[in-house]
Order: structure tokens, then sequence, then C-alpha cells
């Protein structure tokens, strides 16, 4: 193995005098000094482009290079920070457990000096976190995380706090609420948030039916109270319309009918839906809006056919029908907001999925003590 020259800085210099100033050709000067004429060029080179810190000695670089290394180790070092706290972002007003976790799982990935830095940790306080053994109450966290997570996940990631709480009680585990807020925290899970704004009170009492019903939005028994209303969602075919009927008292979907078209035939069909199932009614009040279907000839003889007394909303005044209002703002938060449907019968299947698989059978209604509609009745018939 040929072991490379190694030159000084005066020897150098001298090299590049000879040529300079005693006018020895680089030729005879490089078989003089026994180096290949390319490096006595390059010495050349050098020592004219900057006299004073030229051939600054091995392991030594000039001051500019030596500025440019400094701050490509600064950028260096900040892009890593930044990337930590990407990563960590909200470990910042987590505990130190929670922080030393993150450190324990990414000291792979990061040198841990530079994480604890990052994080505000010191790091002896972190290898003696990592030799002492876990807590119970860490060890139960664990746990209850899964089980949170579990329950969030089952939810279509829609429940809030309370909601995967009571998920979690019924599970078999004892905890409290701010414990399951802290730990969906820490697992970044976050129900979306709905929209919501309180319109303006002035409508007015309608010409074909009064508001019997009045906002009184409890019913001490079964079908005596249902509401109903429509939506539409959009899909690659153009639009499909839902209706509706609610049972109030226990908010459970009794009706519904899905077409292409709104017509008073839609919302006649969801209406007999739910009297199919819950039976023919007795002393039922039946409230929508005014929409023209529910003032049509058609379903207004449907009503008296059945038996029902007909309650209607004030025009433009959406809070009179606020429960119905409040299912739909659960549809589509909770469901079909987040989807794009290609056919009417993609998007006619996930509301049914919604309404049997999800809503009526499952979902912790907040109005019902966090039970489901169908859990609901079940226990007032026990």
């Amino acid at each position: 193995m040929v072991t490379r020259r190694q030159f000084s800085r005066e020897f150098k210099l001298e090299a590049v005098r000879l040529v300079k100033e005693q006018g020895v050709t680089v030729a005879q000067a490089a078989r003089d000094l026994d180096v290949h004429g390319n490096v006595l060029r390059k010495w050349i080179r050098e020592q004219a482009a900057d006299s004073q810190q030229a051939f600054p000695g091995k392991g030594v670089m000039k001051p500019e290079q030596a500025e440019i290394e400094r701050l490509k180790k600064e950028v260096a070092k900040l892009r890593m920070e930044r990337d930590i706290l990407k990563k960590g972002r909200g470990l910042l007003r987590q505990g130190v457990d929670v922080k030393f976790g993150f450190v324990a799982k990414h000291r792979g990935a990061w040198p841990v000096q530079m994480m604890c830095e990052s994080l505000g940790i010191s790091r002896s306080g972190f290898y003696a976190w990592l030799s002492r053994p876990r807590s119970q109450h860490s060890l139960d966290d664990e746990v209850l995380g899964t089980r949170v997570r579990q329950s969030f996940l089952a939810s279509d990631r829609t429940y809030g706090a309370r909601r995967v709480w009571h998920d979690v009680l019924a599970m078999g585990h004892s905890c409290g609420l701010h414990r399951v807020e802290r730990l969906m925290r820490e697992q970044a899970l976050r129900a979306r948030p709905r929209r919501r704004g309180l319109p303006a009170d002035r409508g007015q009492r309608s010409v074909i039916a009064d508001n019997v019903l009045d906002r009184q939005f409890q019913a001490d028994a079964p079908n005596r109270k249902w509401v109903a209303d429509f939506t539409y969602l959009w899909t690659a075919e153009g639009w499909l319309y839902v209706v509706v009927v609610l049972d109030l008292y226990a908010r459970r979907v009794v009706g519904w009918s899905m077409q292409a078209n709104m017509t008073s035939q839609l919302v006649a069909d969801a209406l007999m839906m739910a009297v199919w199932r819950r039976g023919k009614p007795v002393e039922l009040l039946h409230h929508s809006d005014q929409g023209s279907q529910y003032t049509s000839e058609h379903f207004q003889d449907l009503l008296k056919e059945q038996g029902i007394t007909c309650s209607m909303s004030r025009a433009g005044e959406i809070w009179d029908n606020s429960a119905m209002e409040s299912f739909f703002s659960s549809l589509k938060t909770e469901r079909t907001s987040r989807k794009v449907y290609r056919t009417r019968e993609q998007a006619r299947a996930d509301v049914f999925d919604y309404i049997e698989r999800f809503y009526n059978p499952t979902r912790r209604h907040s109005t019902l003590g966090y039970v489901s509609p169908v859990e609901f009745e079940n226990a007032q018939k026990a």
C-alpha cells in the first residue's frame, strides 16, 4: 500500500517561490523536488488566490471554510430539533414520563442528548427513568390507553372524551373522565368538531298546522312524538335525498327513505316504514318543517288516515325541529362529510350502515345518559 506523502506549509511556500521568484520552470522544479507537476501548479494557484491564508496545514481550514462548516453543523442541528419537535408536537405540555417515553422510543433515530435538550428534560434523568421499574399507574395507563383507542376507532373516530369514557366504564375499567381526556391527548385522538350557529328567531306560525310540539323534545313513552326532515348528499351521479323519522323517546330512527328525487312519496315512504316497524300509532304527534312535500295533500291525507296529529315548525325557524337537525349534523360530521360517493347506491349503503349498524344499536347518545337508542328502549322495557 502506497503511503500518501505529506508536505509542510513551509515546503509548499518555498516551492512556489522557486517558480515565481527564481524563474525555475514548473517542470524543472517538480523534477528537482520530486513532486508531480500538477501538484506544484495547484500550490501556485492556491498561493496566488490567498497569499496570507494559503496552506493552513493538516486538519486546519481557512477561516471562511471553518465558518461554512460551523454553519452547516448549526443548520443540521436546527433541522434535527425541528424534526424532533414536529414528531413530538404537544409533548412540551406533557409530564416528564411522557417525554421520557418519547425519547426511549426514538433514540435510534436521534441522539438522546439532542432530544432531551429539545424537550427540556435532563439526559441523566432519562437514563435514571429508563433503569427504574415502571409504576403501577403507568402500567394501568397503558391498558386504559388501549381501551380508549379501541373505543375511539370503533366509533369511526367520532367519539369525544365523554362517550369514550362511558365505553371504557362499560368494558369494566374504573377511571375518571379527566384521565380519559389525558390519554386521548397523548394519543392525538380528537373527534371531528361540529359547526353550529344560532339563527335569529323570526319564524311565523304555519298556515298548514300549528307548532304543537313547541320545542318539547322529550317523550314519556315510545311512539308519542316523531320528528321528521330530509337532507341531501352529493354523489357523482347527482343528489341523493334522505328522509328520516326520529322517535323522540329514545332518539331512535324508526323510518327512513332515500331516492334521487324529492317528492311527497319519499316522505310518505319514510313515515310508512316507521308505522310498519312500530305498529299503528295511538295519540302520535308528527312534527316536520313546512316543506312542500310535508304540506302536500298526499302526505296530509296519509297522516289523517293513520290518526296522526300534524305539527310544523314556524317558517325559517330550524330550532323548532332541532332534534332532527342534530341527527343530520351527527350523520354528516361522523360519516358522510368526509366521503366521496361515486354512485347514489354507494351513498345509500353508507347511510343505511350508519343508521342501522351504528347510530341505533351502538352510538352513545348524550341525551339518553350515554347509552344507545336501542339500549335505552330495552332498559325501559326490562
